[in-house]
């Protein structure tokens, strides 16, 4: 007994530092060495809407609201650009002039040429009664990228604007659009132009983003050699799916904002960041890294220190104290429950359980941005609990060396699953079947959501949150000799197929630069495993 519990104590101290060491490593200070060069910007796209708000909707913050935002930012920036000129029960050029910053201003084009009238009235009525802070104007933001109007109707906005305002005018697009038109320039004081490196069509890393930055900003001044170049976008994601080798972190976007600014003075740039705010409304149209391009979170508190350390999550230590206290309170009711089980190996089980379900905290409530999501993320995170919990008693029966519930099938679990939604669902002997039918259903979401990344990947994140019991529940079965061989048939093969075929081709379609999409595609295969050895022939 004496080597048993210093063997348990090991486990217990050795499993506490691997989750202290895990969630620091990751989240351990960055980036001093790479210095900010200003204190106060040129100018950062301001898009004043909260959590709750969206021009998607027509729900706008207050008056008082933007005022708060352009006094919390004025310190920080000279200039502000707006998309739209008609928003919401205020004027941004007004609040903007009574806090000291100009502006960069507006009109939204799209496809309905009567809205794009009142945008454009609206534009010049602003411009002309606020000229002292409106100092250009931007008619339409990349309408030839989405291709919602013919480079002729532009044109025509562009030059009536043009001949009722004082300010220069511009129209903003990505660079690449301004060489596929360059016609376009003829009709403005600026051309304005978006230069993306994350979104590019051959994504690049922080690494080699500047040098592809000077070179676009050099080819279109080439281009266009009597008109000045504004960059009217560039900036970094600091949240969601990896591209390649442009991975959208804090640390990353601490690192592309300081080097950029020490470009812009190298080169003498007329610049606008995006953005000001995280935009929690465009996540619907692209996804959890369309939320997070702000300098300031979407509760208005600044991502990082313009210099020094960068930390990739702040809170990093407020998880590992969960982790380690769930993992805690899981061994300690798993040692009550099975006193005759290896106590060292149930402190190991415990330990990486308390670790994934804190993950699938920290990677989940943070990006739950309306109420569906975070609906969605309280039924993911219960699943999770209670598959964790029923893990726990399956190891604590196998390694007791007693009887376990036999193995049900995929179709036997899918026949449950519709029971439940029918309404018709018997609860009488759940244990006998809960744990096998719960993993199943995992599964079966896995394979739906790698069909999504699939087919539609481009603004879908990689679920490795939404997974993180169900990896340890296979990886500790596969390690306790448990995963069941054989007595599937075609609700394994449909689920693990699809599963390890998508996996595969997408981790082939996504390219070897791109670590995160190859990590999640070595996990689904592992989710894969378990239904495919139902179905393997003796």
């Amino acid at each position: 007994m004496f080597p048993l519990r210093h063997a348990t104590a090991a486990a217990l101290l050795l499993g506490a530092a691997i989750t202290l060491l895990v969630w620091w490593f990751p989240n351990r200070e960055q980036a001093a060495d790479v210095p900010m060069l200003a204190d106060r910007f040129n100018s950062v796209s301001f898009a004043p809407f909260r959590d709750g708000h969206s021009p998607l909707r027509g729900v706008f913050p207050t008056a008082a609201q933007v005022e708060e935002d352009i006094r919390l930012i004025a310190p920080r920036v000279r200039a502000i650009r707006s998309y739209a000129s008609i928003e919401g029960d205020y004027e941004v050029a007004e609040i903007a002039g009574r806090n000291g910053v100009r502006m960069w201003k507006g009109a939204w084009l799209g496809r309905d040429l009567v809205q794009n009238d009142r945008e454009v009235n609206r534009l010049i009525e602003i411009a002309n009664r606020h000229p002292e802070v409106v100092e250009r104007v931007v008619v339409g933001n990349e309408v030839l990228l989405r291709r919602d109007l013919p480079v002729e109707e532009l044109a025509r906005q562009i030059d009536r604007v043009k001949a009722a305002v004082r300010q220069p005018v511009t129209y903003a697009d990505v660079w690449e659009f301004w060489a596929q038109f360059p016609e376009l320039a003829r009709h403005v004081d600026i051309v304005t132009i978006h230069i993306l490196p994350y979104w590019e069509d051959e994504p690049l890393g922080v690494d080699v983003a500047m040098a592809h930055v000077r070179d676009v900003y050099r080819r279109m001044r080439a281009l266009f050699p009597d008109k000045p170049i504004a960059i009217g976008e560039i900036g970094w994601p600091s949240a969601g799916r990896w591209r390649e080798g442009a991975v959208p972190s804090r640390v990353d976007q601490a690192v592309f904002l300081r080097r950029f600014i020490q470009l812009s003075r190298e080169e003498g740039f007329d610049y606008n960041l995006i953005e000001a705010f995280d935009q929690v409304w465009k996540y619907r149209n692209e996804g959890t890294v369309g939320a997070a391009w702000g300098l300031w979170t979407a509760d208005r508190a600044p991502k990082f220190d313009l210099s020094g350390p960068v930390r990739e999550n702040p809170w990093w230590w407020a998880y590992a104290v969960a982790a380690l206290l769930l993992g805690g309170g899981m061994f300690a009711a798993a040692t009550r429950t099975f006193p005759a089980a290896p106590q060292w190996r149930m402190a190991v089980l415990s330990a990486a359980l308390g670790n994934a379900l804190a993950y699938a905290w920290c990677g989940g409530w943070p990006y739950a941005f309306d109420e569906h999501l975070k609906a969605a993320f309280a039924v993911n995170l219960i699943g999770q609990a209670v598959l964790a919990a029923l893990l726990l008693r399956r190891a604590g029966m196998v390694l007791s060396g007693g009887p376990v519930e036999p193995a049900r099938n995929g179709a036997e679990a899918t026949a449950n699953l519709r029971s439940v939604l029918h309404g018709r669902f018997r609860w009488r002997d759940w244990r006998a079947f809960a744990f096998e039918d719960l993993l199943f259903l995992f599964i079966w979401t896995a394979a739906v959501l790698q069909l999504l990344l699939l087919f539609d990947p481009r603004y879908r994140d990689f679920p490795f949150p939404t997974f993180a019991v169900p990896l340890v529940a296979v990886i500790a079965r596969a390690l306790l000799r448990d995963l069941p061989r054989r007595g599937g048939g075609w609700a394994e093969w449909l689920a693990g197929g699809t599963l390890l075929a998508c996996a595969v081709v997408s981790a082939v379609l996504e390219g070897p630069h791109n670590i995160q999409a190859l990590g999640w595609s070595a996990c689904a295969i592992g989710l894969a495993i378990p239904p495919l050895l139902r179905v393997r022939r003796a």
